[in-house]
């Protein structure tokens, strides 16, 4: 176990922007410099380009990054979900084959799991994936895919042996999004921006070579990438930091990184960090609201909620390295409860928008007031209590998994997939 201390984390990551920080450079250099001294994703083992520290030593790093108003580490599902995963279950071969060019960021990832039939239900996919030689044909449709349009690989799960149960006979992919049989469209949200898509597979070729975690054991590393996601978003709460879009079909890499540091950049939507809570507060004072009970009663329970997201962050993992099961609950709850409690905090955070910015809530664009970012936190929020699996799903997950309850009935888990009414 790593035993830097905050301080040293500090001094490390501190005099590494010191001696390498240039925002004339590439985007692609300043990644490249930042992989190459294991502080891109400091969590992942060091077999994996990381360094092995826990999520409390990784979020000293990523506190420096902002503190310094510097551009963080590449962001996307491939640093969330892909790199994680594929530390986890994949062989050597395929760490050392994947896992460099995400770091990176000079290949973006994307997760193709959910489909039309198969959301909250995702055990019902019908993708099919059937073996020709050394490779495997993939036909079936996935949605709502963030990123698919800027994607170079996707993490894909489908149905190799549909004689099996329905969690079963399910294979793990590293999916090639270059090739033919592959069409992707973007879905225009109410925001104007684009974020998810459909995809279209139609006899798309992945090489056997490329399955993660083995053949029939995609549902295991499913839930894996799965813990990853619902934990990134309940614990992840804005870097604070400038941010660029990993890939080459995102067009960010050659660009100079000081580009990515204005206030669009360090601030997500879907994630409310520090920067969110200090443009609440700027507004306030700039609206003569600050004073207003109701307002200041909102940014106390706002400031409330995110210490309590941190908080039970740590108290999590120290509960897991001593041996307990965290929260008192059954173990493999933990991401399912920080899902839910991001989804509240947003929501405070849109409601303690509209409040302040009034009739200027409705009025969206970069020339709008606070540079239309909290207007579109506002437009953006319904989505993530859906996406990374809906709250409802997670509060049975919660119940079943956490608490024992017993779980709706249906058809006997043995039951062959091809068996299953559609």
């Amino acid at each position: 176990m790593s035993t830097e201390t905050p301080e040293q984390i500090e001094d490390l990551t501190g005099a590494f922007i010191d001696e390498n920080w240039d925002p004339g450079i590439p985007v692609r250099k300043w990644w490249a410099r930042l992989a190459s001294a294991r502080l891109v994703n400091t969590t992942l083992p060091e077999d994996a380009g990381g360094r092995g520290w826990t999520g409390a030593q990784a979020t000293v790093v990523n506190r420096v990054l902002a503190d310094r108003r510097v551009v963080g580490p590449p962001g996307g599902l491939g640093m969330l979900l892909a790199a994680p995963t594929i530390a986890t279950h994949a062989t050597q071969e395929q760490i050392e084959r994947w896992v460099p060019s995400i770091l990176d960021g000079t290949e973006a990832w994307c997760q193709l799991f959910s489909e039309p039939g198969a959301g909250s239900d995702l055990a019902g996919l019908q993708t099919k994936a059937v073996r020709d030689g050394d490779e495997w044909v993939i036909t079936g449709q996935k949605v709502w895919t963030s990123h698919g349009h800027e994607a170079d690989w996707g993490m894909l799960i489908a149905r190799t042996d549909p004689d099996l149960p329905k969690h079963q006979g399910i294979t793990y992919f590293g999916f090639p999004m270059a090739q033919d049989g592959v069409e992707v469209r973007p879905l225009t949200e109410m925001t104007g921006r684009a974020l998810f898509n459909e995809v279209f597979i139609s006899e798309a070729r992945v090489p056997d070579a490329n399955v993660i975690g083995g053949r029939g054991n995609g549902w295991r590393v499913a839930n894996t990438t799965l813990t990853f996601e619902r934990a990134g978003i309940g614990g992840g709460h804005g870097g604070g930091f400038g941010v660029a879009a990993p890939g080459r079909i995102a067009g960010h890499l050659d660009r100079p990184v000081g580009e990515f540091l204005g206030k669009r950049g360090s601030i997500s939507v879907g994630a409310v960090g520090r920067r969110v809570l200090h443009l609440l507060s700027e507004e306030a004072r700039a609206r003569g609201k600050a004073a207003d009970p109701v307002v200041r009663d909102g940014l106390a329970q706002l400031h409330i909620l995110h210490r309590l997201a941190a908080m039970t962050t740590k108290r999590q993992a120290a509960e897991r390295r001593s041996g307990r099961a965290p929260s008192g609950l059954g173990a493999g709850v933990e991401g399912n409860l920080a899902k839910i409690l991001n989804t509240k905090i947003l929501h405070q955070a849109r409601d303690l928008a509209g409040q302040i910015l009034g009739p200027d809530a409705a009025v969206v664009g970069h020339d709008a007031a606070t540079e239309g970012l909290l207007q579109e936190l506002i437009l953006f929020s319904p989505a993530p209590p859906i996406y990374g699996g809906t709250d409802e799903v997670q509060r049975n997950v919660i119940g079943e998994r956490g608490l024992g309850l017993p779980k709706e009935p249906g058809p006997s888990k043995d039951t062959p997939f091809s068996e299953l009414p559609k």
